[in-house]
């Protein structure tokens, strides 16, 4: 599916050829052409579901939508027809450009069943979000909204049950048929009157295409192999078995001897099959060209213009921003803090000056403001990496150009910079004594607003070069420390050894100290003559800078801040090249089980489907099971009237809802018994994952009521925790270990 719809890693050999209308796919553009739904759900946690459909319309466009109304409204009116007014305004709702909402996404959350849950935040595995059916119809909703006419749809039944599958499966049916539309679906052993909807089937294993047609006469195929599908057995189960070695046997109804036929010989006989030779037949005859609509095939990149794209992108930062404000407000109150302390210890009255003795204590409070203000931009390492994996999805599936994602993020973190360095530079400057004159301060204001301009890009720029948040801290830091050596606090430039002294030059923290050093020690308050002769300097601010290591002259703050500029523009220019060309940490460490070999191996040889005994082989397990000694102590859960709420969301709120909280689960009561085997069913949303989550004692937000015992004892979640085990829906690895399943 990837390669048909040309995502496929550009570093891959690909062989063969694939055609869209008879016209290659190096003459248009796949991504947008058609829509691939992936199989994994990267989404932003913090959008709500209305969010995510609108932003993902927003940016994939309306496509010839516009033109074909035109063209249409024009033909009616040549022939005469007047239409329906609703049907006339639905149609020309769908074909706006550029508008933040816009129908087509109430009508796919109507279609996709997510309308109860539409202002509900997307969540992940650390903030409480919609269900993980919900997530993966947000996943196929996703690029719905488009105008693609192509859709290849990826096991997008993995976490739905089988109602909201087959609902999914209706529309998409209605959508081939009456739309003309092309859809290809991959699903596991989809339920009978899911299958029955299909038009077509694909059977692929190991590689190969065993059967391609009609869905009515894939049971002949395997008929004329030998095999045939019980009476009472789903046929999807049938074809998932069929190919395989251990399951073949049981469908084997010829009086002749069983052998077993591989997967090769299976694409062989599809290839003497009447279906298959119709289908190369189909496939020699070249598509005439000329039959293609020029609304077919998408010859732009992207649905929308330059700077729609960078609006689209910039109204979803902001929206990123107003629910992180968290984030941002700590930021603050941390460096309200540290001024709070700093001015204590830098208080003014212990601050003289006019020697050369005192300029120790001034160069200390500035390096010390200076780390603090640097060290507040490194949280954009994080910010950085958190939205690389969902920013990855949009920029390959041509959502937006890479360039707007960085300059969005780049223009918005500016007022970021502006506040955090006006914070600290009108708590600290006048409290800590330093030269009592209006431009002064606004010039440090400036070095400390470059300053953070600079830590910010820089970490932006590590975040997309490194990718992983191991790799980015650890030498995220490395980076710092090397910055700091040669920053002119730890080690002068005098003493530097010639072969170092490019690092000296090449670190931003040396002008950002160079800068805030002369604004203050040139101030009038250090011109006092230099008495000093071991240091040939006529003032004692000149002879403290020259002793230091720094520029001596007001030319050197200019100097400086263009040069922390440049910094800041170097790496911005690296940030936005490390969103447009590097592609996502990708690896894989295959490795083949000792058995798995042997089991591959295992043929049945000389045996009939007649000699096997399903009598013999249940007694057989039934006396095992009764020779076994448990090792511990059968336990009953019980709860009896659970209630869970939780806040209501701030979303809900806004749409009108006035109760403080919301209730997830309504007087729940029930018992999980030693011996018994239970299901705990119910469709989408329900609230089975949230069931489970209070049982197991997950939950860390919200309020639980009701009581929980275990063998007749209240639960204690401490022993508790020790002697049960929870397989939860969200699979939650080290991705930066390289082991197998079995070391796991």
């Amino acid at each position: 599916m990837r390669a048909l719809t040309g995502k496929l890693d550009k570093n891959l050999k690909v062989s063969g050829s694939i055609t869209y209308c008879g016209h290659p796919i190096s003459e248009f553009y796949p991504e947008r052409t058609s829509a691939y739904v992936g199989q994994y759900d990267l989404h932003n946690a913090e959008m709500t579901v209305r969010e995510t459909l609108d932003f993902s319309r927003r940016c994939l466009g309306i496509g010839a939508r516009y033109e074909m109304l035109a063209e249409l409204a024009r033909r009616e009116r040549d022939a005469g027809i007047k239409l329906d007014p609703e049907i006339d305004a639905f149609m020309k709702a769908t074909a706006v450009q550029g508008q933040e909402t816009n129908i087509l996404t109430d009508v796919t959350l109507k279609v996709l069943g997510l309308d109860i849950c539409a202002d509900i935040i997307v969540g992940d595995e650390m903030i409480r979000g919609i269900s993980g059916g919900q997530k993966k119809r947000v996943t196929t909703g996703e690029m719905l909204t488009g105008p693609a006419r192509a859709l290849f749809m990826d096991e997008i039944s993995t976490g739905l049950d089988s109602s909201s599958t087959f609902q999914i499966v209706k529309f998409m049916r209605q959508l081939v048929h009456v739309m003309n539309e092309t859809v290809v679906i991959s699903l596991l052993q989809p339920p009978p009157e899911t299958y029955n909807l299909f038009d077509d089937i694909i059977l692929l294993s190991e590689g190969y295409i065993v059967y391609h047609g009609p869905r009515e006469n894939i049971l002949e195929f395997f008929e004329s192999a030998g095999f045939r599908c019980p009476e009472r057995k789903g046929v999807a189960d049938f074809l998932q078995e069929v190919t395989s070695k251990k399951d073949q046997l049981q469908y084997w109804y010829l009086d002749e001897e069983y052998h077993y036929v591989s997967v090769p010989e299976f694409a062989e006989r599809f290839k003497s099959f009447h279906v298959g030779q119709l289908m190369q037949k189909e496939l020699q005859t070249p598509f005439e060209k000329s039959k293609t609509h020029p609304a077919a095939l998408t010859t732009r990149k992207y649905g929308l213009s330059s700077w729609e794209s960078l609006k689209a992108v910039m109204s979803r930062e902001q929206l990123f921003m107003k629910r992180n404000s968290f984030i941002y407000i700590f930021k603050v109150t941390q460096l309200i803090i540290l001024a709070l302390m700093s001015m204590t210890v830098f208080l003014r009255t212990k601050m003289p000056h006019g020697q050369i003795s005192d300029g120790n204590k001034f160069f200390g409070a500035l390096t010390f403001s200076l780390i603090t203000v640097m060290f507040n931009g490194f949280a954009e390492l994080q910010l950085t990496i958190k939205k690389l994996p969902v920013f990855y999805k949009h920029r390959d599936f041509l959502f937006f150009p890479a360039w707007t994602f960085g300059l969005a993020n780049i223009i918005l973190k500016v007022p970021v910079s502006l506040v955090e360095a006006a914070v600290w530079v009108v708590l600290t400057y006048y409290v800590m004594g330093f030269a009592p004159s209006a431009g002064r301060f606004f010039r440090q204001f400036i070095a400390f607003f470059a300053t953070h301009q600079v830590a910010m890009a820089l970490f932006r720029f590590l975040g997309a070069f490194l990718k992983t948040m191991v790799v980015a801290n650890t030498f995220g830091m490395f980076v710092l420390l090397i910055i700091f050596i040669f920053g002119r606090f730890v080690i002068r430039r005098n003493d530097i050894k010639p072969w170092w002294i490019w690092g000296y030059w090449a670190s931003p923290m040396m002008y950002s100290q160079n800068a805030i050093s002369i604004n203050e020690f040139l101030a009038s308050r250090w011109a006092i003559p230099n008495n000093d002769t071991t240091i040939d300097a006529p003032t004692v601010g000149k002879a403290i800078l020259k002793s230091k290591g720094s520029f001596t002259g007001e030319w050197g703050f200019w100097v400086s801040i263009g040069a922390l500029i440049g910094f800041i523009i170097l790496f911005n220019i690296l940030y936005l090249w490390a969103l447009t060309c590097l592609s996502p940490s990708s690896g894989s460490n295959t490795q083949i089980s000792e058995g798995e070999d042997n089991e591959h191996e295992m043929v049945v040889k000389g045996r009939n489907k007649d000699e096997i005994s399903q009598a013999a082989l249940m007694e057989q397990q039934r006396d095992q099971l009764s020779r076994v000694t448990l090792t511990f102590q059968p336990l009953s859960l019980c709860f009896n009237h659970v209630n869970y709420y939780v806040d209501m969301p701030a979303e809900m709120k806004e749409q009108g809802f006035t109760e403080s909280r919301l209730q997830l689960l309504s007087d729940i009561s029930g018992a999980f018994r030693p011996g018994v085997l239970t299901a705990l069913v119910g469709v989408s949303g329900a609230g089975k994952t949230t069931l489970m989550d209070v049982l197991a004692g997950r939950k860390t937000s919200g309020v639980v009521e009701g009581d929980i015992t275990l063998s007749g004892f209240p639960k204690k979640q401490e022993t508790f925790a020790r002697i049960s085990g929870y397989c939860e829906q969200t699979d939650i690895h080290s991705p930066n270990m390289s082991m197998t399943v079995r070391r796991r």
